[in-house]
Order: C-alpha cells, then structure tokens, then sequence
C-alpha cells in the first residue's frame, strides 16, 4: 500500500471514529455539562452524588464489580499457574473447557442461575430431598434483591478472561528468574509470592480490569435478575424520558469517569506489555509431572470450576425442555415444544431475521475497515500509526451501555446521527452500533495473519508489474483469509447476542434483535420464559461453532482478541 493510500485509509478510520465514536460520548457530555440555558453547570452530576437513589445504584455497582473481581481471581490464578507449570491428566482438554462461558450470553446464563439456585430452584429441592432443608423455608441462595446472583453470573462468565491474560503472562515469563531464586534457596511459595506475582502483575490486572469494567457496567444479567438498584439499569430505565431530563445524561457521564478511571489507571500502573509480564521467556519451560493424587487433585480444581461454569448452561437447558418444572430437582416432564416454538414465533421469527441482517452488515463493514487499519499497523511506516491501534481497541475499554445511550441521545430529532433512523428502523443505527463495538476483533485478528505473511512475497508480485490493490486482492488477502474468517466470525456472533445496544436502541418490537426478544419472552407469562431458553440454546449452539471455528484457526492468539 502506497503511503497516500495508507494516509487516506488513516483518515477515513479516524472521521469514522470521529462520527461513531467520539461525537456519541461528547454529545452526551455536552447535555450533562449544559443547563437550560447553555451554560456550563456541574449541577447534574452533583445531583447524581446528592441523590440517595443514584448514590446507592453507584455503591451496588461497584460492589457488584469488586466482588466479580474477586470471584475471578479466585477461580483463574491457581489453575493460570497450574496450567502454564505443571503436567497433568487431561491438561489440555481442561483447558479448552476452561473457555465453556463464553458460549453462553450472561443475561440468558441468568435464566438458568435462576433455575438452579432460585428458592423453588432444582438445588434447594436437592436439599429438602435429602431431608437437610424444609420446604416451607427455602434458602435464598441468590441473596436479597438478587445481587448475589447477579454476582455469581458476572463471576461465572467473566473468569475466561481473567484466565486468559494470567495464562499469556504466565507462558511469557522467562522461567531462568525462578529457577534462579530457587538455586539460591528461596522456598517455593516464596517464589510465587516475590518473584512470579509482581512479574505477571501486568496480565493480572489487565484481565482484573476488563472483568471489573464489565461487571460495573453489565446491564442484562440486573435486568434478567429484575435487580434495578445499578447505574447501567437506572440509566436503562430512564430512556424514555430524554428529551427534557438531563440526569440520565449525568449518569451516563459518571459511569463513563469511573470506567475511564479503571482503565486508564490499569495502563498508567503497568505501561509495559500486558501480556507479557516482567521478562520475557529466553528459554523454554519444562513442565513438573503430577501423577497420582496431586495430578488427579490439581484435574479436580479445574472440573470443579468448570462443572460451576456449567450451572448455568445446565440450568438454561432444562428450562428449554421443561413442560412444567417448579419446585423439584428435575422438570417433572420434558418436552420439545419450546424449541419448535422459538423458531416459530412471531417475536422470534422476526427478531432472528433482525439480528442476522444487523450482525451481517455490522460485520461487512469490520472487515472492510479492520483490513485497512490492520494494513496500516503491520505494512506501513506511517507515523502515528500506534495511534490507530489505540483507536482501535477503544471500543472495548468505553462500555457498551455508555456507546448505545450517546447513539440514542444524537440519533433524535434534530441530532447529528438523526440520518441514521430509517423512521423508527433502527437498522443503520444498530450496524454502526455493532461494528464499533466488535471492530477490536477484525483488526487483532488481521494483524496477526499480516505478521504471519512475509512483505516479500508482496514486494515481488509488486516488481512483476502488479499495482497494489490488485497484490492486496490477490496475493496478501487470499493468504490472510483465515485468520479474516476468525476475526469476522467473532464479531458476527458476538454482534448477533449484543446486548446493551441491542437493549437501548431497539425500540419497536418489529425491528426487535435476538437479544431483546429473549428479554421480552423471559418476563412474559405462561411459556415465554422456556422459549426464551430455548431460543438461549440455538445461541449456545451458534456461539460454541463460532469460538472452537475461531480457536482451530488462531489457536493460542484467540486470547491476545480479549485484551486491551
């Protein structure tokens, strides 16, 4: 790519993020900053501190956050360590297990949660019929107002993540400093505590920093919990009500200042490689056979972990089949109703048919922009380029509910983004929406397969005569197609089961994506909630086809498109 071109692709992804980026967060700062009369005020976000209700939806989401942090850290750093030292029976299948959450949505994991642990769930009725529990006193596992529940949903999704920069940090490590500090005598657990800690320090919180933003601002899983006591469920409900109520604007600006202050803090802390750690490995790690009881106890960790990451799943699936199922371990009859039922469905028929034409368009246009930027990271001396990779992984750090409230607010009559509405058709709005959100994956994904191409191989299809968009089309592109199908893979399911924008900017049930109408059916009456599993499990299914798609062809770098 010739450095005109590279300049014009430069320019073009930068008014893109400019419109689709930066104009949402500013316009919602300017309504919180500006009084009715045009003023500068700090009123609003005053109120949002002064205003009990708001302060106590701030306090449970940070609560609900820390906690989530913590639950991570628990279940992901003793199996990280285990895994990247130590062999033994079946690690790697353990490990590929270990990434069973990302299958699943959060918000639908929450309907089985609910199943399983509710206080006429399937564990409490295991309990009264083992005669440890009385029927007519359930134990509330999911904790008043639901908030435990929420907590574990948010842990039992979100310890992948964590698992996954630990692990990166781990490998990265050059072990020649541990082995160093025990030849000179320092006990192991020492070692772990002195040496290997601060090491992998970087991983640790940049995982701890994605989990914790995620949690602060996870909108679904409250929402499935009915638990209304969170800024992002707060700020959900007052969308109805933004032409002439700055405070939801407010609240968006001070969810928007902590998020930024997490993950500025966690790159100002550790300005080095996140994944790699203190030092670099300079040679290769020989793994400590475990084989007898420890083997099969450090195995036992990780089905332990793994067989409460399937809880939800579990749950999820029951209620898809469940005929009737209230107060026993088991549905007391199964059927396949619900599945025939959720492809059938007016809401979901039409909703599935959304979510593919959104997702798919969304994607399209990822892999055109992710191609570019990536080209201009890995080919080009173009300086600044480091900026564009900043830009691009800003999506994942600014939260979904923050980006979806801004489209919402400037695509209004008389706003900026008001072209976006085809009418009530929030069509271009949710595509714009999707691929920002999801543009992270393309570009990584791109990037690693243009780090795996030589330029010569460009360079001599250059000297025979062959312009550069053609050597583009016909040499690097066909070269880099699979890691292009990861990348475009990842975002078009994730972009399929998008919840906050899907939430906050579909309004009118025709243009309903999958996400808002499992939403719709799990608080309706009669069967709606089995639908609304069942249409969960087709998203399982999708979702497990994507991600193991994805693993064959990036293998250990399908971890590196989860970090910022």
């Amino acid at each position: 790519m010739s450095p005109l071109l590279s300049r014009a692709v430069y320019l073009l992804v930068t008014i893109f993020f400019a419109l689709f980026f930066v104009l949402p967060i500013w316009g919602t700062l300017k309504t919180a900053f500006v009084d009715g009369k045009g003023g500068l005020t700090l009123d609003y976000i005053a109120e949002v501190f002064r205003n009990p209700l708001y302060r106590e939806g701030l306090l449970n989401s940070f609560l609900i956050a820390l906690l989530t942090t913590l639950g991570c850290l628990l279940l992901s750093l003793p199996l990280a360590i285990g895994f990247v030292r130590y062999a033994f029976p079946a690690r790697t299948w353990l490990n590929s297990l270990m990434l069973t959450p990302l299958i699943l949505p959060p918000f639908v994991g929450a309907l089985g949660i609910q199943a399983m642990m509710g206080q006429a769930g399937a564990f409490n009725s295991l309990l009264t019929a083992l005669g440890i529990l009385s029927a007519d006193h359930p134990v509330d596992w999911l904790g008043e107002g639901q908030m435990t529940g929420v907590v574990l949903m948010n842990v039992l999704h979100l310890y992948p993540i964590v698992y996954l920069n630990v692990t990166a940090s781990l490998a990265n490590l050059d072990p020649a400093l541990e082995e160093a500090a025990a030849n000179l005598g320092c006990p192991p657990w020492r070692r772990l505590w002195r040496i290997t800690l601060p090491l992998i320090l970087p991983g640790i919180f940049a995982g701890s920093a994605i989990a914790f933003i995620w949690a602060f601002t996870e909108l679904g899983v409250p929402l499935i919990f009915d638990y209304d006591r969170v800024t992002s469920v707060q700020i959900f409900g007052a969308i109805k009500d933004l032409s002439n109520n700055p405070f939801p604007y407010a609240l968006v600006v001070v969810l928007l200042f902590f998020t930024t202050i997490f993950y500025a803090g966690s790159k100002l802390m550790f300005r080095g490689d996140v994944s790699g750690g203190g030092g670099r490995a300079t040679t290769g790690r020989s793994l400590v056979p475990l084989s007898g009881f420890r083997g099969m106890l450090l195995s036992g960790g990780f089905l332990l972990v793994i067989g409460l990451a399937l809880m939800p799943h579990i749950g999820v699936l029951l209620l898809s089949l469940a005929g009737d199922w209230y107060g026993t371990m088991l549905p007391a009859r199964l059927t396949l109703a619900h599945f025939t039922g959720a492809l059938g469905h007016d809401l979901t028929l039409s909703a599935i048919a959304n979510s593919l034409k959104y997702a798919s368009l969304a994607t399209l246009l990822d892999v055109v922009l992710g191609i570019g930027m990536a080209w201009v990271l890995v080919r080009s001396q173009l300086k600044g380029r480091q900026w564009l990779d900043a830009m691009a992984m800003l999506p994942l750090a600014v939260p979904g509910i923050v980006m979806a409230f801004g489209y919402l607010a400037l695509s209004r009559e008389g706003q900026p983004l008001h072209a976006l509405m085809l009418g009530e058709n929030p069509l271009l709005l949710l595509v714009v929406a999707y691929a920002m959100r999801r543009l992270p994956y393309v570009v990584r994904s791109a990037a690693a397969g243009l780090q795996q191409v030589s330029p010569t191989l460009e360079e001599a299809a250059q000297n025979l005569g062959a312009p550069p968009l053609r050597t583009l089309w016909r040499i690097t592109l066909p070269l880099v197609a699979p890691n292009l199908l990861a990348g475009a893979l990842l975002a078009f399911s994730f972009a399929m089961l998008e919840v906050s924008d899907s939430m906050i900017l579909a309004q009118q049930t025709l243009y309903f994506p999958i996400t808002k109408a499992i939403y719709s059916l799990s608080s309706a009456l009669g069967d709606g909630p089995g639908l609304a599993a069942a249409l969960g499990v087709w998203s399982m299914v999708f979702l497990t086809i994507t991600l193991l798609g994805a693993g064959v062809v990036l293998g250990r770098k399908l971890g590196a498109l989860f970090r910022v």
